[in-house]
């Protein structure tokens, strides 16, 4: 009989490797975009309650948001066939690279190692 432990670690590992494949990660960057826009459309413009009473003008409550969403974004965009410009570096990031410190991709494991050093 296999224990609940192994189950879990099966299930754990093709989970991780379903997430490499190339059709999972095209669908996860559609949904990132999507979930960007939700949560500027809440955050920003206010859609997490409806002013008004009554389909008809709730939908168009989220038209004209949905539109100041597009024109917000457009007005950002530089002119057609140029490339956007890259990002400033944070104060941070100069910080590091004045002294010659790697970056790491995440900090997490960096806070993980000292909590595991405080712990007896």
């Amino acid at each position: 009989m296999i224990s609940g432990h192994a189950r879990g670690c099966d299930l754990q590992i093709r989970v991780r490797a379903e997430r490499r494949t190339p059709d999972r990660q095209a669908r996860n960057a559609v949904r990132s975009g999507v979930e960007g826009t939700v949560n500027e459309l809440t955050h920003e413009h206010g859609m997490r309650r409806c002013r008004y009473r009554g389909q008809p003008k709730a939908h168009l409550q989220h038209a004209f948001a949905a539109t100041a969403v597009n024109i917000e974004r457009l007005s950002g965009l530089p002119p057609t066939g140029e490339a956007t410009p890259p990002r400033p570096p944070a104060a941070f990031q100069d910080y590091l690279d004045q002294h010659g410190i790697p970056r790491l991709k995440s900090w997490r494991s960096v806070s993980s190692r000292r909590r595991r050093r405080r712990d007896p």
